[in-house]
């Protein structure tokens, strides 16, 4: 209205970023620079250095925010792997409630399985370099084991409780054996080595996680069953 102040040019005019955003901001950058090269070249084939010049950083940057290359590389695993085993948690809990005990293994598998599965679909290239890193620690001894360990013990156990009861008389050896073969092959896909992509000529590609989506628990299931059944029978015998 005529006669009212008005701020010059408040709609327009950006609000500069604080210290603390000027930090999450060049942390966000240097993550993601980090995790692309991690998940491409380990954690031996990548220097702070790699990841200051990718970025656009002076290298010294890297040695004020992280103690060293390692520190740096579960801090990166770290950011998704708590997120991934959250979303996990909270589904396998409304799972349970929803299934008044009396879990399936499809069932407790879908959770699992698709509720990562589905990070993966939505969160594009990012998460996916997220995907490869994870199937390289996971495939390392020593260190790479414990950061699994850490990151993913307590909801991989809630699977493994929620199997035990969907499958009753199954031995907890023949339960913990399926989800070693189950981790095993999710990790192999993660990996996205490109290997089915030339196999099939084509027809399947590594990225597609909307296929695998649509396959995995079933394949699984179907094993897990299998395994504990014969496992059962020949105890008896």
């Amino acid at each position: 209205m005529k006669g009212e102040p008005v701020a010059a040019n408040s709609t327009s005019r950006r609000k500069r970023p604080n210290k603390a955003e000027q930090r999450a901001e060049t942390m966000e950058q240097i993550f993601n620079a980090a995790e692309y090269l991690f998940s491409r070249h380990g954690l031996y084939g990548v220097t702070l250095k790699d990841v200051a010049k990718r970025v656009g950083v002076h290298h010294t940057l890297m040695n004020y925010y992280f103690d060293d290359k390692k520190d740096l590389f579960d801090k990166v695993f770290a950011r998704r792997a708590v997120v991934s085993s959250t979303r996990r948690m909270d589904a396998l809990d409304e799972y349970e409630a929803s299934c008044r005990g009396k879990p399936t293994v499809e069932g407790a598998l879908r959770v699992f399985l698709e509720t990562d599965l589905d990070l993966y679909i939505e969160g594009g290239e990012a998460w996916k370099n997220a995907t490869r890193l994870a199937a390289q620690v996971a495939n390392t001894p020593g260190w790479g084991a414990q950061l699994m360990d850490k990151n993913f013990d307590p909801v991989v156990l809630r699977l493994i409780g929620l199997l035990k009861r969907a499958l009753p008389n199954a031995t907890a050896e023949d339960i913990f054996w399926s989800y070693h073969f189950v981790t095993g092959a999710l990790l192999h896909v993660l990996a996205r080595t490109g290997r089915i992509d030339k196999l099939s000529g084509g027809i399947c590609k590594s990225d597609d996680f909307v296929a695998v989506k649509a396959r995995m628990v079933t394949f699984m299931a179907a094993g897990i069953r299998a395994v504990c059944a014969d496992g059962s029978r020949s105890r008896k015998r």
